[in-house]
């Protein structure tokens, strides 16, 4: 009984289990038939920004160096003590302003010894110039021709009485030889005169080179003196005093004292690449002399601590030739410097337009990636699918690039979530604000620094853009 128990719960059990495995599996496929296929994914979102077509000007910074023209070194002429220093170490000097005072009795002494020797050789061309001598030898000469002229008479008078023997030949004889007698006399005043006359021009040009020496004597006497009172030779600044009062200067060699700079206004010396001088050249107007007439872009002056000179200079001239090491070429340009605050030796940065396009074609610089050395960006078509473009760059302008080549205006780039997306993705663009081109740096307020642009300062860059163009 109990074997045949067994034998009926064996089969009775598996009977229920197969059983239950059939409801199991029934309910199972009902269950899926009754449920719905999973929803696809949606598009994934990306930042998006059009591509633009405008006119931009390219900028170029160029390191420069001011100097201030002209830099004269004030210096001692004449030896002497150095008695006075009339003037405050950096101060500002105005041309012709007395700075140092040497020691001037000595030449004040020479310039009355000169002035002395020259009335003196005035008065000497005076007693030259007197024709009294000239004169007197003259008269003689005149005395000695009417005696002459009167022998003569004697002679023709006594010649016929002699032959007709109404005188004695003695008389005739006597009247041939006071004749001879005369004519000598003649003969030696002429002489005399001539000789007068030779030794008064040769006292008189004498006398003259005496005077002539003798100005040029008081002149160089007033000179010394006037040497020995040191003005300022330009309106500038002047830097410190190399040489104490009470020294000695100008024993040698012409001491230096100091040296003062025109700094108003200051000029900026700088090398600009062959390529932008040629897109420059047109716009600047050179005079006869070769000099630029403060012609061709504004500029900007960058100084050392980021700031921005508030005074916009203009190029005032353009060196001969182009450095053939280096292929640039030397260009200055003169900033207004009335504050005096820029000073010669400083370095800094020079902004300028170098060109304007007309149509430039934009592209964000964070939308561009480099692919095995290719430019590329990813565009958003109409039908909302991501195309890979390669492109051609060629300027850059703060955060855009010029396109040459690849991007049409109008066309939509994504500037965000370029790592989310392949090429044929199926995207939802969301548009990126606007960016322009950045105008020239605003001049801050005077002692404000310039504000720090975002390639400088450190913010960090979405998407890791290509690194140029």
């Amino acid at each position: 009984m109990r074997h045949l128990s067994r034998l009926k719960w064996k089969h009775g059990g598996a009977e229920w289990i197969l059983a239950l495995l059939l409801l199991t599996t029934t309910a199972a496929c009902d269950r899926a038939k009754g449920a719905k296929a999973p929803a696809p994914p949606p598009p994934t979102t990306v930042i998006v920004a059009d591509v633009v077509q405008r006119p931009v000007p390219i900028f170029r910074e160029y390191t420069a160096r001011t100097e201030a023209v002209p830099t004269i070194e004030v210096r001692a002429r004449v030896a002497g003590v150095l008695e006075e220093v009339l003037f405050k170490e950096g101060s500002e000097v105005t041309q012709g302003q007395t700075l140092f005072v040497i020691q001037r009795e000595e030449y004040a002494a020479q310039l009355e010894s000169a002035r002395a020797q020259l009335a003196k050789a005035q008065a000497d061309l005076t007693r030259a110039r007197d024709t009294s001598v000239v004169e007197r030898v003259n008269a003689t000469l005149n005395q000695r021709k009417a005696d002459l002229g009167k022998a003569q008479q004697d002679v023709n008078r006594y010649r016929p009485l002699a032959q007709a023997r109404a005188i004695p030949q003695q008389d005739l004889d006597t009247a041939l030889s006071q004749e001879k007698v005369a004519a000598a006399g003649v003969e030696a005043a002429e002489a005399g005169l001539k000789d007068a006359q030779l030794a008064q021009r040769t006292e008189i040009q004498l006398a003259e080179a005496a005077v002539s020496s003798g100005k040029a004597a008081v002149s160089q006497a007033q000179l010394n003196v006037d040497y020995t009172t040191v003005k300022s030779p330009v309106t500038g600044v002047v830097g410190k005093v190399q040489v104490d009062r009470g020294n000695l200067v100008g024993k040698n060699e012409p001491t230096l004292l100091a040296t003062v700079s025109a700094v108003d206004p200051i000029y900026a010396d700088f090398p600009i690449a062959e390529v932008d001088y040629l897109k420059l050249a047109p716009r600047i107007r050179l005079d006869p002399t070769g000099r630029a007439e403060g012609s061709g872009p504004v500029l900007s002056l960058m100084l050392a601590d980021g700031s921005i000179f508030p005074h916009k200079g203009r190029v005032v001239f353009v060196d001969r030739a182009v450095d053939a090491k280096t292929g640039t070429m030397n260009i200055r340009a003169a900033f207004p410097n009335p504050g005096r605050v820029v000073r010669p030796g400083q370095f800094g940065r020079v902004r300028g337009v170098v060109e304007e396009r007309p149509n430039a074609v934009l592209v964000p610089h964070r939308a561009v990636m480099d692919q095995q050395g290719t430019k590329i960006v990813l565009v958003v078509g109409a039908d909302e699918k991501v195309v890979l473009r390669p492109v051609t760059l060629d300027e850059r302008i703060d955060d855009l690039s010029i396109v040459t080549k690849g991007l049409a205006a109008g066309e939509r780039v994504i500037v965000e979530g370029m790592q989310k997306v392949r090429p044929g993705m199926q995207v939802k663009a969301e548009r990126a604000a606007a960016v322009t081109p950045a105008a020239p740096p605003a001049a801050p307020a005077p002692g404000q620094p310039a504000a720090p642009s975002p390639a400088k300062s450190g913010a960090p860059m979405p998407d890791k853009p290509a690194s140029g163009g």
